[in-house]
């Protein structure tokens, strides 16, 4: 699965990285603690949180993760799209609560690892 066939099928839409939409997505992840993810998050991995601050896209990269999806509504902010675009990273929303997206990801097929 890519992130390309995560946009087709829920409702998100991807608003930083777009050329990074082909990426392979291995697995998925849900935390809003920085620490956490870097920590347990697996290479490869689609990561759900609701944080929308640049500090993300350093983790993602850092972790190797194929994408983020910021949930809830909550919006990524200017420099976080810039950063996201910068280190190829695809970024997505989604107004679904963490729950809700994490569950229809997982109905997809893409599993935590």
């Amino acid at each position: 699965m890519t992130v390309h066939d995560i946009l087709s099928a829920l409702p998100v839409k991807c608003v930083a990285g777009k050329e990074a939409s082909g990426a392979i997505v291995l697995g998925g992840y849900a935390s809003d603690l920085l620490s956490n993810v870097m920590g347990q998050a697996k290479a490869g991995s689609v990561w759900v949180t609701m944080q929308g601050h640049k500090n993300i896209v350093a983790v993602a990269s850092l972790a190797g993760l194929s994408a983020i999806v910021i949930a809830g509504g909550s919006k990524p902010d200017a420099d976080t799209l810039a950063k996201a675009e910068s280190e190829n990273i695809a970024l997505l929303i989604t107004d679904l609560p963490v729950f809700e997206f994490v569950g229809q990801l997982y109905a997809l097929g893409v599993k935590g690892r």
